[in-house]
């Protein structure tokens, strides 16, 4: 083999290494790309599968404690509290993750039910900015005196306290909630703008 083909051989398999390199680099910029296009919960954005989004959750520290059809229920840390459950929603598990929700931890007292919704407020506005809606009222003509009849008016259903983040990304929602009689807690929900459109559009095609 002469001189001048062992050469050109050389050169040929540089030519090629360098390609797939850049093959690599455009489809790892295109993904990046695509991602920061998405609200992002604990640094993950809000896309993909219901299954590859979990293994991303259980990546960063979350449990699972139920996967099956359209819904994913774990439980794990976030904004400094412990023991919050993360429900992550999709559509019949073909359409891409676009709604996120957190628990926090329920509380039987007005003033740390109450102190962990600013608390969560203005870290959000931090980030965020002021909301584009909120409320922080009581649904009736006479103000609760105390902390016990505050907490009667939530497990009543008559606590309208929550704040709207709208962001070119999608919407973030905080509000105090409860889920019976006796469960009240603090809820924030991630609702990502592009894939819930997606969804919505699956969603009409199944009709």
């Amino acid at each position: 083999m002469s001189i001048q083909l062992i050469k050109l051989l050389d050169m040929k398999k540089t030519l090629t290494s360098l390609f797939l390199s850049l093959v690599v680099c455009v489809s790892f910029a295109q993904t990046s790309a695509d991602s920061s296009k998405h609200l992002a919960f604990k640094g993950i954005p809000l896309d993909g599968t219901l299954d590859q989004y979990v293994s991303k959750m259980k990546a960063n520290g979350f449990e699972v404690l139920k996967s099956e059809g359209d819904l994913a229920m774990l439980k794990g840390d976030f904004a400094g509290y412990k023991d919050c459950y993360v429900g992550v929603s999709t559509l019949k598990q073909k359409g891409p993750v676009h709604k996120i929700g957190v628990f926090f931890p329920e509380k039987d007292k007005w003033s740390t039910l109450s102190g962990d919704y600013f608390n969560l407020k203005q870290l959000l506005t931090e980030k965020y900015g002021n909301p584009t809606k909120e409320s922080e009222k009581f649904d009736r003509l006479i103000e609760p005196r105390d902390d016990n009849m505050r907490m009667h008016e939530v497990r009543m259903d008559r606590c309208k306290y929550f704040s709207i983040w709208d962001t070119d990304k999608g919407e973030i929602q905080l509000s105090i909630d409860h889920d019976d009689i006796t469960g009240c807690n603090v809820r924030l929900v991630y609702i990502d703008k592009i894939n819930s459109a997606t969804v919505r559009k699956q969603a009409l095609e199944d009709l």
